[in-house]
């Protein structure tokens, strides 16, 4: 069995798509599918069934992802013993919900591009749930620990929220001291139907049923709430860079969530992905522990 037909396997099926596929090779479609429909004749199994939305793995398909998957770990190790041990360099892309991409991964990934210049970092902000056996990321930060696949899963830190607005929309709107106050108020949250994970529904958290505006993005939210457009659950790590929105019914309204780090189960033998993930979860604990002090202490100080 040849390893570049492999390597076209676990594109085909990471993606499902040819095209997809062959973008991400540095191929043509059409090559992709002759040496997909090689492989299959040379096993003498399908691998593949072409369905309306793609090639989802046959039977056959899903036996053999395993064994591909370990095949390409193989290589990965191979190539590390030789280039260094455990030495950052080449590309790595980091999956993450857009709150702690905005706020928290630009910081922490400049310091530890600065530390390995070799290396390359991609930072990829989406607010839903990166799929890793897909290779969608290298690794990915979450709200929630993943309940199915082939993955490790190390929790990060915890975090805190609160409910925040502008000093001119309080200086322009009723006073607000009890929860009740609210429903004079307009409310910034999550869409709805879009709130992909139960950790994410902070609206229900105030008493409020609806929000007057709303966004499946917490940093459009956090943007709309800097133009004093409403009030909303923010995470205490993004408001230093929100000059003049602060914090409000501390005391009746806090929130404590956590970030999970997920990998792919076969990165735990890469010192490379080792040593990144390690990186990563230092840098991301003291981020978020300078920024809340930093809160904390500019209310103290106000």
């Amino acid at each position: 069995m040849d390893w570049d037909d492999l390597r076209i396997f676990l594109a085909v099926a990471r993606s499902e798509s040819l095209s997809s596929a062959g973008r991400r090779l540095g191929v043509d479609a059409s090559t992709v599918g002759r040496r997909v429909a090689r492989l299959e004749l040379a096993l003498g199994a399908q691998l593949f069934v072409k369905t309306p939305q793609g090639y989802a793995l046959a039977a056959e398909g899903e036996r053999l992802l395993p064994h591909a998957e370990a095949a390409e770990a193989a290589l990965k190790g191979g190539a590390e013993a030789l280039t260094g041990q455990g030495e950052l360099t080449g590309q790595f892309r980091i999956g993450a919900p857009d709150g702690c991409a905005n706020y928290l991964l630009p910081q922490i990934c400049a310091g530890i591009c600065a530390d390995n210049p070799g290396l390359e970092i991609q930072i990829v902000a989406q607010p839903r749930v990166f799929n890793l056996t897909r290779r969608e990321a290298d690794m990915a930060v979450a709200v929630s620990p993943p309940r199915t696949g082939r993955q490790t899963v190390q929790k990060l830190t915890d975090y805190h929220l609160h409910l925040a607005a502008h000093e001119d929309y309080l200086r322009d709107h009723p006073p607000i001291r009890d929860l009740a106050d609210l429903r004079q108020h307009r409310m910034i949250g999550y869409i709805a139907d879009m709130i992909h994970d139960p950790e994410l529904d902070y609206l229900t958290e105030t008493g409020v049923e609806t929000a007057a505006l709303t966004s499946n993005s917490v940093s459009v939210q956090m943007q709309a709430i800097r133009m004093a457009a409403g009030l909303g659950i923010v995470h205490d790590f993004a408001i230093p860079f929100a000059p003049g929105v602060r914090r409000i019914l501390t005391d009746r309204i806090s929130l404590t969530r956590s970030f999970w780090l997920i990998r792919h189960a076969d990165d735990r033998q890469s010192a490379r992905m080792n040593r990144l993930a390690e990186a990563l979860a230092g840098g991301l604990r003291a981020e978020v522990a300078r920024l809340q002090t930093l809160v904390a202490g500019q209310e103290k100080r106000s």
